[in-house]
């Protein structure tokens, strides 16, 4: 028989901010990944890249930034410089220079100063692969090394960027603003094999349909499982907005 003292402290049981219990909440994700599957059969990382030290670069450069504009600056930069050693003798003033348009080029150049002399140090001239090693470097966070986790090293990862926190809140999979709490819901409803796929779909709907402030609700082919369809991409159930943010809610709750 369980006592109180047990019972209070037994883990509570995993629902969604519509009150769906853990196995519906996989049911219905499986369902959108399926929908978005065969809608954007092309989907794919919008970065250009040939390694991971390059996909780093590019991730920590995509901070505020087109991805257009990146795959501009760093085509002839991934050409002259190829290797961790290399970009870390890149004079500070001369890549600030480098990388000028693609804003904040100042506090861009210094992670990729000391991430790339930590990886030649440290890592044997290699991008680390493992979350723990990753964070470690200068500019990587949880999300940056996701995306490398999942496309440089073939591993798993939910990549938790603005489009994905926007579509995860809407479709009703998580309350949360954070985006390390939103991907750690997705980790409990999404099945690990499919965290990578699911996370890139997610990011291209965002990009292509499921626009911030007007989302194109009648032709998204996810719509008969989103709880938003109705309100087009409004969100009337309660999310978790930060004391920090709640001044602007009916702003923050769109993004």
């Amino acid at each position: 028989m369980m006592t109180k003292r047990a019972a209070a402290t037994k883990t509570k049981a995993f629902t969604g901010p519509l009150g769906e219990e853990l196995g519906e909440l996989r049911k219905r994700a499986l369902r959108v990944l399926r929908a978005l599957r065969k809608a954007y059969p092309d989907a794919h990382v919008p970065l250009n890249y040939t390694s991971a030290l390059e996909l780093m670069i590019a991730t920590i450069l995509s901070a505020q930034c087109t991805d257009e504009r990146v795959n501009e600056v760093t085509a002839p930069l991934f050409k002259k410089y190829r290797t961790a050693a290399q970009w870390s003798h890149i004079p500070l003033p001369k890549l600030e220079k480098l990388i000028y348009s693609t804003g904040f080029f100042r506090s861009k150049a210094r992670s990729i100063h000391e991430a790339t002399e930590d990886i030649a140090k440290f890592h044997g001239g290699g991008v680390p692969k493992t979350m723990d090693e990753l964070l470690t470097l200068r500019g990587i966070g949880r999300k940056s090394a996701n995306i490398l986790i999942a496309h440089a090293f073939g591993g798993d990862g939910i990549i938790v960027d603005t489009h994905f926190s926007r579509i995860s809140r809407r479709l009703g999979l998580t309350a949360e603003m954070d985006p390390t709490k939103i991907e750690f819901d997705l980790m409990e409803i999404v099945p690990r094999k499919r965290w990578t796929e699911f996370a890139l779909l997610l990011n291209w709907h965002g990009r292509v349909t499921c626009y911030a402030r007007k989302p194109e609700c009648e032709r998204c082919v996810a719509r008969k499982k989103c709880p938003a369809f109705e309100t087009r991409g409004a969100i009337t159930w309660k999310v978790k907005i930060p004391a920090s943010k709640k001044r602007s809610e009916d702003k923050t709750i769109w993004s």
